[in-house]
């Protein structure tokens, strides 16, 4: 006969595979999720556009940022980081990326949002490229599983330009 420790192997082992499947099937299943999220952000003021004393150019927002972004969030779905970002070309870089305002969505019931703020990280170009500068806000997110793979997308919206002048 097997002795206890065999007979404990074989379950262990067979707990363990199938809770390998099930792991498998949860993050195989959200493939069939096709979320559609939405977003809108509004520029109510620039509160400040200066010429650091290093000579960067640096710009404080005003934002309007809403979202609904609860058709991210699935059974499998234990977390959504979002953010919003300020892209726009320079001579230097083809893109560049500005971190402005993020957060941590941890539930359905909290993913749809409207919030009044002024950006929550600095604005800054190592140079004077923002003067009339067109510029992209994007709203990024990434979908944090409970099992699988970690998913990304974002909204872009453009037609944004900060002033010629500095204020």
């Amino acid at each position: 006969m097997h002795s206890f420790g065999h007979r404990a192997n074989a379950v262990a082992t067979f707990a363990v595979t199938i809770l390998a499947a099930m792991c498998f099937a949860a993050s195989f299943s959200d493939h069939f999720n096709s979320p559609s999220p939405t977003a809108s952000v509004k520029i109510l003021n620039i509160n400040w556009f200066q010429k650091e004393a290093n000579g960067n150019d640096e710009v404080s927002m005003t934002l309007n940022i809403s979202a609904d972004l609860s058709s991210l969030f699935t059974w499998n779905t234990k977390q959504v980081f979002v953010f919003v970002a300020a892209e726009y070309e320079t001579p230097q870089n083809a893109l560049n990326q500005v971190s402005l305002w993020d957060g941590i969505i941890p539930s359905k019931e909290h993913a749809k949002f409207l919030i009044h703020t002024t950006n929550k990280y600095r604005f800054i170009d190592q140079g004077s490229n923002l003067k009339g500068k067109d510029f992209n806000l994007t709203m990024h997110w990434h979908i944090m599983p409970k099992t699988g793979k970690m998913f990304a997308d974002k909204i872009v919206m453009s037609g944004y330009r900060l002033p010629e002048q500095y204020r």
